[in-house]
């Protein structure tokens, strides 16, 4: 499990690819300055810069922030003048709601564009496996007094400029009928997408670029969608369900799952969230409309080697249901509309063999996800189908055999009013209450070691691993280099989490991350949609959904039903518990020396130490070496003499709360021109960690 060293070559390697990461930097500055995109194709209009162009601003509903971050841009969006669409007659002597939905294509191209979702250099689109569609679900009330816009869209996940672009659109075309408030995009979460349509930098460099075409097919999809929906909508009424799916899914990090209290974990069969809720969607006289599906699982049975455009899984749970509606049709085509839309889906993985080895066969299903051989990115979780369009096939059919069952036994009527708020929050600045003497602050965003990990769905590369609670000083020192040092401020508010890049320090050439992100719930009769901008955890989503229904019966409505839809209006990565992020193991690599030059010396009795500051005396106090249980010390041999020495301590639950750090003794063996060889002892401190309680 000991990280691998680096050779020589692999050293020179690594100076090229930061050399090329400076100036990808600098050339998207510069194209940034000087056009606001990177790419403009011929007979595709400007849209506005990286940046949004539209400033949060408090809508119905909806509250704003004191300040944003959400600047004009050098270039700005052409926006026509609003010319609202005349508003068709709505019958209103019925028990239901007006319905209408729609289907319209926003592939784009399929060639020469990254695919969002893994990160993974290099992974292109090259052809097309299946058409991406957004799928837009209007429902008013039957007075048309209120009424909500939900749209599902086969791609990765929503950025915060196609939502903005697209609010544009709508309030050319309706005026205020459609808004922040009461509109909801929701990405599938579809790996398998173009990328290419965010505004922040972070996003910006990981889709290898912005492309004006992608983003346009984007919105225009979109757009059309909501436009059929809109055109389409009638009296009808809407039916709830919901049942088990079994087989799908496992959870990918089921140690960091187990860190929440047992007494929680009890209150539930599974480690993941097993629940799919369906919406049946019917016209006055029966006859289907719709369906929305929503369940937790990630879209990635297309694994980060594909390079073909798709839906994944969900997309063809809705290619299947599409298809046996609307009998006599292509795909694509007919009436009925069919979404699956993404949950709370941050540890949930469609690739239930497990994790393995990719050289050697053999489980990787540790706290680290890393292979005896190869490290973290030999280890990936394969599908139960013979290759991955196989894999993809058989979670989808089971999928849309479950919402099939689910949808013909519908028979929970929704009713009641429509209601829908928004609400814009720095997330730099929230003040929690932990309990009645103690609070906690939020801080700007940044990206942590176990981030460059990847996932057992897409490792990443060199020698990151899960679950990292240590930095290392060869990455800091490149980060240093490269983009500066992030704050004492910062590295303290972000802990337990080692700070790789602290995005949220870094402006130049637009800002990284996104500092103030928007909140959105919409009510439907007994039913909550909580539009999350995120990747929530099975158990993170459970206790937001178990505090919303508590919100809403401490004002006498009991019983609601709360739905977490995922990937929502801007993307801010995955949203754990608090005991999710604490690791149990502490880890730290250092630049070694053989082990066996300390076999006949004896200055130092062991090769480590973990020791506890004491505050009483002021002192590090030595509780553990090389001979205790719960100590793991692993050497790697590299090159040219060069090796590293990784130690590991598994926390017991025994261990007094405190400030830690790990210790490394060795010997390396110094021989000069024509002198005889030395041998001489040293050692290296980690720096210091913090143990808690949960």
């Amino acid at each position: 499990m000991a990280k691998r060293t680096f050779s020589t070559l692999e050293t020179f390697l690594i100076f090229l690819l930061i050399m090329m990461t400076a100036i990808t930097v600098a050339l998207l500055s510069l194209l940034f300055i000087t056009s606001g995109t990177i790419e403009n194709p011929k007979g595709f209009p400007s849209t506005e810069s990286p940046q949004a162009t539209q400033s949060p601003t408090a809508t119905q509903g909806s509250t704003a922030p004191q300040r944003s971050t959400l600047t004009q841009g050098p270039t700005t969006t052409q926006v026509d003048p609003v010319t609202t669409t005349p508003e068709p007659p709505l019958f209103q002597n019925f028990s239901g709601y007006h319905i209408g939905v729609g289907r319209a294509d926003c592939t784009g191209q399929v060639a020469d564009i990254n695919m969002m979702g893994y990160g993974k250099g290099g992974q292109n689109a090259r052809g097309l496996l299946t058409r991406l569609y957004s799928r837009a679900f209007i429902m008013a009330e039957p007075d048309g007094s209120n009424r909500m816009a939900f749209v599902s869209i086969d791609i990765g996940m929503v950025s915060q400029r196609l939502r903005l672009e697209v609010l544009n659109r709508l309030k050319s075309k309706y005026g205020s009928l459609y808004r922040r408030d009461n509109v909801i995009l929701s990405g599938t979460h579809t790996h398998s997408a173009p990328a290419g349509y965010f505004q922040y930098t972070v996003f910006v460099i990981a889709s290898e670029g912005f492309s004006n075409r992608t983003f346009n097919y984007m919105v225009t999809g979109i757009m059309k969608s909501i436009e059929i929906a809109h055109k389409n909508m009638k009296p009808g009424k809407i039916f709830m369900n919901k049942g088990n799916v079994d087989g799908t899914q496992i959870n990918r990090s089921p140690y960091s799952y187990l860190q929440n209290p047992l007494a929680e974990r009890l209150r539930y069969s599974s480690n993941t969230d097993k629940e799919m809720l369906v919406l049946k969607m019917v016209d006055l006289n029966g006859d289907d409309l719709g369906l929305i599906s929503w369940f937790a699982i990630h879209p990635v049975s297309m694994n980060n080697s594909n390079h073909l455009v798709n839906s994944d899984n969900m997309g063809y749970a809705s290619y299947l249901f599409e298809q046996e509606k609307n009998k006599g049709h292509l795909p694509g085509q007919g009436p009925f509309v069919a979404a699956f839309a993404s949950s709370n889906l941050g540890d949930v993985s469609p690739n239930i063999l497990g994790p393995r080895c990719a050289n050697t066969g053999e489980s990787c299903d540790n706290a680290n996800s890393t292979c005896p051989i190869g490290g973290a990115t030999m280890c990936m979780a394969r599908g139960p189908g013979q290759d991955m369009i196989d894999s993809t096939r058989i979670i989808g059919r089971a999928l849309y055999q479950r919402a099939t069952a689910l949808y013909a036994l519908a028979s929970q009527e929704l009713t009641g009013p429509l209601t829908s708020a928004h609400q814009w929050v720095n997330m730099t600045d929230v003040t929690v209450s932990l309990n009645s003497t103690h609070t906690a602050k939020t801080c700007k965003p940044a990206l942590g070691y176990s981030f460059a990990a990847g996932t057992i769905d897409g490792p990443g590369t060199f020698n990151f691993t899960q679950g990292t609670t240590v930095s290392d000083p060869f990455w800091d020192t490149l980060r240093d280099q490269l983009f500066g040092r992030p704050s004492d401020e910062m590295k303290e508010c972000q802990k337990p989490k080692p700070v790789l890049i602290h995005t949220g320090e870094l402006s130049k050439p637009h800002p990284w991350h996104p500092d103030i992100v928007d909140v959105q719930i919409i009510t439907l009769g007994s039913l909550a949609i909580t539009a999350i901008p995120g990747e929530l955890t099975t158990m993170s989503g459970r206790r937001l959904r178990e505090a919303i229904k508590a919100e809403f019966a401490t004002y006498g409505m009991q019983n609601m039903t709360v739905v977490i839809s995922g990937l929502c209006n801007v993307y801010t990565h995955y949203i754990a518990t608090y005991e999710e992020y604490q690791g149990e193991v502490a880890e730290v690599t250092f630049v070694g020396a053989n082990p066996k030059n300390s076999a006949e010396n004896r200055t130092h009795q062991t090769f480590l130490t973990v020791e506890k500051y004491e505050d009483a005396s002021a002192t590090w106090q030595v509780v553990h070496n090389d001979a205790s249980w719960e100590t793991r010390f692993y050497w790697h041999k590299g090159l040219l003499g060069h090796s590293n020495a990784t130690i590991q301590w598994h926390i017991p639950d025994t261990a007094k709360p405190g400030i830690y750090r790990i210790r490394y003794f060795g010997h390396n063996r110094k021989q000069d021109f024509l002198k005889p060889a030395v041998i001489l002892s040293f050692e290296s401190t980690s720096s210091d960690f913090e143990v808690v309680t949960t």
